[in-house]
């Protein structure tokens, strides 16, 4: 297992352009059965139930997008070959980097981000698909509308995302949201 998720980082890294990079999440997706999935499914669905209403059933549908609504626009597009069509650099070649760093000792470390996932297997899926939304589509790492504690949720203002989090997860060592391409929401 860890050979393995050092090797899709090894294989992200080395990436030039967004469609190579779509290509490589989507070869690595492709890797995930249907069990996994489920299993994926449930681990975050327990770590969701654990949290209080009412933002539980705030807050879970949007856990789901940002895990399968990721994973079935990435399939979609590399199952219908619209991959090829993406060209140019990865945007913030600085920050991608930071972000292929992440995933191996987001993986196999305690950091304190495994997501209710408990499998590093299962957790490099979580990164491949922020990997997949932050990187290739160029989104947030957290679905748009995404709440959080406080009333607050990620947001979108002209071609600018903008988070309640994003600079107060920095203590989270593997956090995504140390590399994730949305603001901090002002005056939060």
């Amino acid at each position: 297992m860890p050979d393995r998720i050092r090797a899709a980082a090894d294989r992200l890294a080395r990436c030039r352009s967004r469609g190579d990079l779509a290509e490589a999440i989507a070869v690595e997706a492709e890797r995930y059965t249907l069990f996994d999935l489920q299993q994926i499914g449930g681990g975050i669905k327990r770590e969701v139930d654990r949290l209080p209403e009412p933002y539980r059933s705030r807050v879970r549908p949007y856990f789901e997008a940002q895990l399968f609504g990721a994973y079935h626009r990435l399939m979609l597009a590399h199952r219908s070959g619209s991959f090829a069509a993406l060209e140019g650099p990865i945007a913030d070649r600085e920050r991608f980097d930071a972000f292929v760093a992440l995933i191996v000792p987001g993986c196999l470390e305690d950091g304190g981000t495994d997501f209710g996932l408990k499998n590093p297997h299962h957790t490099l899926f979580y990164y491949l698909m922020a990997g997949f939304v932050m990187f290739v589509e160029g989104g947030p790492g957290h679905p748009v509308g995404t709440p959080f504690p406080g009333g607050f949720a990620v947001e979108k203002k002209g071609e600018n995302y903008y988070c309640p989090i994003r600079e107060k997860e920095e203590e989270v060592l593997f956090s995504i949201c140390n590399v994730c391409p949305a603001k901090q929401m002002e005056g939060v």
